[in-house]
């Protein structure tokens, strides 16, 4: 076989291991399955709760690294099997932060499956929530929806999920360069986490069973924070 013959099979090898539409699914599943319950948390209601926030999300942002680049050592097709194990590591550690900061501002029990779905997810998509949710003031509404609506709102979130995973999939080709990639982009994106949750505990959190302005106006008007 000549050695063109050889790169374009390697190639369409790829989308045998792991195609786009097939991940995208997969993902979206995973995050409908994620958001159905709210961690519980040991952390107690503090003075400071900013500064405990940001504490906790240095430590949660250490540990989203190390999961992170340990699960994308594993080289060529094996390394593609882990980028959904890989996420869901993340994300549970991104989850538990969002339930220890919010434990820390006392507001615990103001968390449901739409206010974990916007703190995990706003920053990776905040168009994805233009009928969820919207700031008007000081005030952050989340509007109670139905499931199929929560499972659009994934499914949007879940594409762009999917395309920054599969782009880091290909560095799993070069472990050790990609680990170190993936790693870096996990810490800074449990980052953000922290800060789309401490600007949502410094707002005032209503629900409504009515429409919302679009959230256009949220991603307008509230540009994350950022967790020292």
């Amino acid at each position: 076989m000549t050695e063109p013959n050889q790169t374009t099979s390697t190639g369409a090898n790829l989308p045998a291991v792991i195609g786009q539409d097939d991940a995208s699914n997969r993902v979206t599943r995973a995050i409908l399955d994620f958001i159905s319950q709210i961690p519980d948390s040991k952390v107690h209601s503090h003075g400071d709760p900013e500064t405990e926030a940001r504490r906790l999300a240095k430590r949660a942002a250490q540990r989203a690294a190390i999961t992170a680049g340990s699960l994308a050592l594993p080289p060529g097709p094996l390394g593609w099997l882990t980028i959904l194990p890989e996420l869901i590591s993340i994300w549970k550690i991104q989850a538990q932060l969002v339930s220890d900061i919010a434990a820390a501002y006392g507001r615990h029990a103001e968390l449901g499956r739409e206010q974990m779905l916007w703190c995990l997810f706003r920053h990776t998509s905040a168009q994805a929530f233009r009928d969820l949710v919207v700031r008007l003031g000081d005030r952050l509404i989340f509007r109670r929806v139905s499931y199929s609506v929560i499972e659009r709102v994934a499914k949007q979130i879940g594409v762009k999920v999917t395309q920054r995973a599969l782009g880091e999939g290909l560095s799993r080709w070069m472990p050790v360069i990609g680990a170190i990639g993936v790693g870096g982009y996990a810490y800074y994106d449990t980052r953000q986490v922290a800060a789309t949750t401490i600007a949502m505990l410094k707002s005032e959190i209503d629900t409504t069973d009515g429409d919302v302005v679009p959230v256009q106006v949220v991603a307008r008007e509230i540009p994350p924070t950022r967790a020292h």
